[in-house]
């Protein structure tokens, strides 16, 4: 009788002991698919989480005989990865632009102004905004005037962004409030004109002529806009992003967000070279909170290959006798740069032509030596010289690409380039620099969801499966390649690599959990991928 009660005895306070042994956590994710994109791409079954942090990845065995918690998310199979990064976009203006016009995908002049007249008679403003026109998608793929725009709205000023936000249209009352006539003379910019007067179309710094009238968003605009992009944002799985272009009040109204914990989303502030923020943050060095990171200043060299004003090595093949805009003069360039090295901060340079890229890399190579780690980044990186693309690696230049404008160019961009093409778009090259680089999608221009950069990079295809074979396939990139540039590599082209973009133990725990496997699919299933959850800190912030 004693040895019969003996044995449950023992049985009992040895599962009793097992369960006081196991940690509790306050998170596991288990029975998964889990692509951790480490240093060897390890693949694991269950992830447990501890105030905000991976503990610990391995099996289901390991993690659930080691861990406990009383919040457990079976993923019966599904797929995750390190949330994803947006190495380049523009996130709070993405949020403004919700609220204007959107023009994107428009097939000619009459509907952009049609769309635009829809939106003003539902959402009547002092002045009427729209962006994502594109002159290269209608029949007739030449510039608009301004004819149409003043028949429409003859009283009220309008202002409407080409998709690449490097021209825009305004029509006669918005240039007459600018005080513009075929006379303005616009240094790094300019006010297109036919039979002697303005057509309302203004390239690069000539924008700024009617900007600067347009009323300013106020700061609870502003915060409206930031929480409706992360909303979005959290819905295709981003859990970080690099905003490339912020002024000083923008930046201290983020991080008061987050601390209130209302943005959720991770901030890599890239910062306007204005005075204010020079005084602000430059001066003081790098500044980081687990949200946000201010330690990049981003400037331009030049303007859009679709406006004709990325500038050009040799003349537009289109276009004889244009080479390009030069929108900040090189004295400027060089003096961001130099305050940039002074104060250990990084700099992003818009650089699209060969022209901007190899003067960025002339200024870039006066200041970083050799075998540097400073990661100062070439932001697009997109016409590329065969003759600069060493000097990448030489002076461990960063591309930082989007792969989705290659896609979106490809039909028309041949007839700006001519055989120039081909060292275009050129991302495996570039990759082969420095072993590695961060991809984004430069949202609004593209579309926010990450996974049509990661198509587009490995399929070379744009949305509707065009062309056939891939666009220049001998520069796509692998799925392991585009998975790392738009997680680990993206966190590490802002140096933080040892907090985000893998899912390795002492990291941040952000992750997003998809139906299809990227690494394993047809590679036409990526677009209609799910999401089914996004994890910040370990907090579900988005759920399908």
């Amino acid at each position: 009788m004693k040895v019969k009660l003996f044995v449950p005895i023992l049985i009992l306070t040895s599962v009793l002991m097992s369960c006081k042994q196991r940690q509790k956590v306050d998170l596991i994710i288990t029975n998964g698919n889990i692509y951790t994109v480490d240093s060897s791409f390890s693949v694991v079954q269950s992830i447990a989480v501890s105030d905000g942090i991976i503990l610990a990845t391995g099996s289901n065995d390991d993690i659930l005989s080691a861990y406990k918690s009383e919040k457990v998310i079976d993923l019966d199979g599904k797929f995750v990865y390190p949330g994803f990064i947006d190495a380049h976009c523009h996130f709070l203006g993405y949020g403004l632009n919700l609220t204007h016009a959107w023009l994107g995908n428009a097939q000619s002049w009459d509907e952009v102004v049609e769309r635009l007249k829809s939106h003003y008679e539902a959402n009547p403003t002092e002045w009427v905004q729209g962006r994502g026109w594109n002159q290269n998608e209608w029949s007739v793929k030449e510039f608009p005037t301004n004819d149409l725009l003043n028949k429409v709205f003859p009283d009220t000023p309008v202002f409407i962004v080409r998709i690449d936000g490097h021209a825009a249209i305004a029509n006669e009352k918005a240039l007459k409030i600018a005080g513009i006539t075929s006379q303005t003379v616009v240094d790094g910019g300019e006010v297109l004109t036919k039979d002697g007067k303005p057509t309302g179309v203004l390239v690069d710094n000539a924008m700024e002529l009617v900007r600067k009238h347009i009323p300013k968003p106020d700061m609870k605009e502003k915060t409206l806009a930031l929480i409706n992009a992360q909303k979005n944002c959290f819905a295709v799985g981003l859990t970080g992003v690099h905003d490339a272009g912020l002024d000083a009040d923008e930046v201290e109204l983020i991080d008061s967000l987050q601390k209130e914990g209302k943005l959720k989303m991770r901030i890599n502030a890239m910062l306007n070279p204005t005075i204010e923020n020079y005084e602000k943050f430059i001066s003081k060095g790098v500044c980081k909170t687990d949200f946000l990171t201010i330690r990049s200043v981003k400037i331009y060299a030049d303007g859009a290959l679709g406006s004709r004003g990325a500038l050009l090595l040799e003349p537009y093949s289109d276009d004889s006798g244009n080479k390009g805009i030069q929108v900040v003069e090189t004295e400027k360039l060089d003096s961001v740069c130099a305050m940039a090295y002074k104060h250990g901060y990084q700099v992003c340079t818009h650089c699209i032509g060969d022209a901007a890229v190899r003067l960025m890399l002339d200024i870039y190579s006066k200041y970083l030596p050799k075998g540097n780690d400073l990661r100062w980044r070439i932001e697009h990186s997109q016409i590329v010289n065969p003759e600069d693309l060493p000097r990448y690696g030489e002076y461990c230049v960063v591309p930082s690409i989007q792969t989705t404008h290659a896609t979106s160019d490809m039909f028309w961009a041949v007839n700006r380039l001519g055989s120039r093409i081909k060292y275009a778009y050129a991302y495996h090259d570039l990759l082969e620099q420095n072993g590695w680089l961060p991809n984004g999608s430069d949202f609004p221009i593209e579309d926010i969801n990450p996974l049509y950069g990661f198509y587009a990079g490995v399929a070379r295809k744009n949305l509707k499966g065009e062309p056939t074979e891939g666009f220049q396939m001998e520069n796509a990139l692998s799925r392991e390649e585009a998975l790392r540039a738009m997680t680990f590599w993206a966190a590490k082209s802002c140096f933080e690599e040892n907090k985000k973009g893998s899912i390795e133990p002492g990291k941040f725990a952000d992750f997003v959990i998809l139906d299809v496997d990227l690494l394993n699919c047809a590679i036409n299933e990526v677009v209609n991928a799910k999401v089914v959850k996004t994890i910040i800190n370990g907090e579900v912030v988005y759920e399908n």
